[in-house]
């Protein structure tokens, strides 16, 4: 998309969105496992501890997931995104100010429900605020949020190291007070008609590859997020400055996902999935066989920053598509799957690696991510598109091509029924 001002509505959500985004995601839920060392250092945590904590705040995410698939009808996205950035505030500043693991587990825990807040209403606020051309553009754009903030939270590890670490955490909070504030300027208030008059979204059996891919990316992404650092740290002495750069390495590498859209547009949903997770299980059987390598820990944060950051990206495109009935109730199912996959990641593989270290635990993870391989896409979705997609005008005034609608995708008339449920079409 274009950015040569910020003067249109597009543009503006597309900032107010990498901001949200960027502090939800970068900062409240990835920064635990950016500050694991220290964290671990002050408060006594093992590693199966570390991993049932990095669970219970995926439990908090995916809490929040499901209240959002309630009430967006009703309230629409703007309520529920400055939730999001609060529940960020609050609990990333209940982590500075810990002094004992029931304060610090609770900060956790509430600044992970964040993104389950933010993430997924943006999907509605794209469709109210973006031409139908350009809204998978916007939703890639916004998901690389979290890369930009990755970006800035690596320097602010190496220089609050040790006891500082609280500072960095203080800044987070910070920060997320003024995203909050530039959302509630920025983000349409109550809900639309176009929402009112939707349908619940409806199961069909072309959801089930986007469904198992967002399970598979959730369950290798709390895994990499949770112990990337500490598996370095480990390797390379806790001395070492080898793992904040490596985070920054990963976030500078990451800000290429916000060319998802374009690169969807291009290449096709399959292609750009199986590239992603073809990068994604690389970068993770890198750190399960050299973490203490540099040039294996550069590897790795090359290729996991712009893989995973771009992931979140065709997930929310991809969902469009599949649930275009009902963009933001339909993304929250997709986000739901990808809650099951990070709740059972750190708990499942904190508690292998206590068995058997961290390094094998990354290559079976690394397994687990080479899996997604056979989830993607069909690549004739995109033809069917082109051949059937046009002059199929719904009550919004766009085509189904517009919309990213295959052909096999029926829109229901409006029933009475929960927001979030699914019936089932097929």
């Amino acid at each position: 998309m274009a950015w040569n001002s910020l003067t249109t509505p597009g543009h503006r959500l597309a900032l107010a969105g990498i901001s949200a985004i960027g502090v939800t995601f970068g900062f409240a839920r990835y920064g635990y496992g950016l500050f694991l060392p220290e964290l671990r250092e002050e408060f006594g945590l093992s590693v199966s501890l570390v991993g049932l904590i990095g669970s219970a705040t995926y439990i908090g995410y995916l809490a929040a997931l499901l209240m959002v698939g309630a009430l967006i009808t009703r309230f629409g996205p703007r309520p529920l995104v400055l939730t999001g950035g609060l529940s960020a505030a609050v609990g990333m500043g209940l982590v500075a100010l810990a002094q004992e693991p029931g304060l610090l587990i609770t900060g956790l825990i509430l600044a992970g429900t964040s993104s389950g807040w933010a993430w997924a209403p943006y999907s509605d606020a794209v469709d109210r605020m973006v031409p139908a051309g350009r809204r998978e553009h916007v939703m890639g754009t916004i998901a690389s949020g979290t890369a930009f903030a990755v970006v800035v939270a690596g320097p602010l590890a190496l220089l609050a190291r040790g006891t500082g670490w609280r500072y960095a955490w203080l800044a987070f909070t910070l920060a997320a007070l003024a995203s909050t504030a530039y959302n509630a300027r920025v983000l349409p208030g109550g809900s639309s008609r176009r929402i009112q008059s939707s349908v619940r979204p409806t199961y069909r059996r072309s959801a089930l590859p986007l469904l198992l891919t967002a399970v598979i990316y959730g369950l290798v992404g709390a895994v990499y997020w949770s112990f990337a650092v500490e598996a370095i740290t480990d390797a390379a002495g806790t001395g070492s400055a080898t793992a904040p750069l490596f985070w920054s390495l990963m976030g500078a590498a990451g800000t290429a996902g916000a060319l998802t859209g374009h690169a969807v547009a291009r290449y096709g949903l399959h292609r750009v999935h199986t590239g992603l997770f073809s990068g994604i299980a690389v970068a993770l059987a890198l750190l399960g066989l050299a973490p203490g390598s540099p040039p294996a820990v550069a590897l790795s944060a090359l290729l996991y920053g712009p893989c995973f950051m771009a992931g979140s990206g065709i997930l929310a495109v991809w969902s469009y598509r599949v649930f275009p009935e009902r963009p933001s109730a339909g993304f929250s199912v997709t986000v739901f799957f990808l809650g099951l996959g990070t709740i059972a990641g750190p708990a499942l593989l904190g508690a292998y690696a206590e068995l058997h270290g961290l390094r094998a635990a990354f290559l079976l993870t690394a397994g687990a991510a080479a899996l997604a391989l056979a989830c993607a896409p069909s690549r004739t979705a995109r033809r069917h598109e082109r051949h059937h997609g046009q002059g199929q005008d719904q009550d919004t005034g766009t085509s189904e091509r517009d919309r990213g609608q295959p052909p096999q995708l029926r829109v229901h008339p409006p029933q009475p029924s929960a927001p979030s449920t699914f019936t089932s079409q097929d």
